[in-house]
């Protein structure tokens, strides 16, 4: 069941800082690669997760661990967003113009979310051995 619930908060994280909190700035910017917009973006999600990960984490507390997954959420999610920014520039697709674009956004977001299926996977070993 917290399996269930590190889930569900990793994904409303998710949606909150992807598209309620995600400025022009760090949107526009993604597909620029080094640009502090795209690493701001990549940043909060990493440093959220974290926070949510170290109210999962055990009694004998794993640092190693908890850091471990943050950083491999900013890395996939900093590429995943550069990608699909890039594609979608040199493509020239559009969200009013093709389908393509938004097959491209679905596989964003698949991909966002499969991260957080791993981290989860990695809490449950973790916490309970499975």
């Amino acid at each position: 069941m917290l399996i269930l619930l590190l889930m569900a908060l990793l994904l409303t994280k998710h949606f909150i800082i992807d598209f309620l909190w995600q400025p022009e700035y760090e949107w526009r910017n993604k597909g620029t690669f080094g640009h502090p917009g795209g690493i701001i973006h990549a940043l909060k999600h990493a440093f959220f997760s974290f926070v949510i990960l170290m109210a999962f984490d055990s009694p004998d507390y794993n640092p190693v661990l908890l850091i471990s997954l943050a950083l491999a959420e900013y890395v996939i999610h900093y590429f995943t967003d550069y990608g699909k920014m890039n594609i979608n520039r040199i493509k020239n697709w559009a969200p009013n113009k093709n389908a393509q674009f938004w097959y491209l956004v679905g596989l964003d977001q698949y991909i966002h979310g499969m991260t957080y299926v791993g981290m989860a996977a990695a809490m449950a070993h973790w916490r309970f051995g499975w």
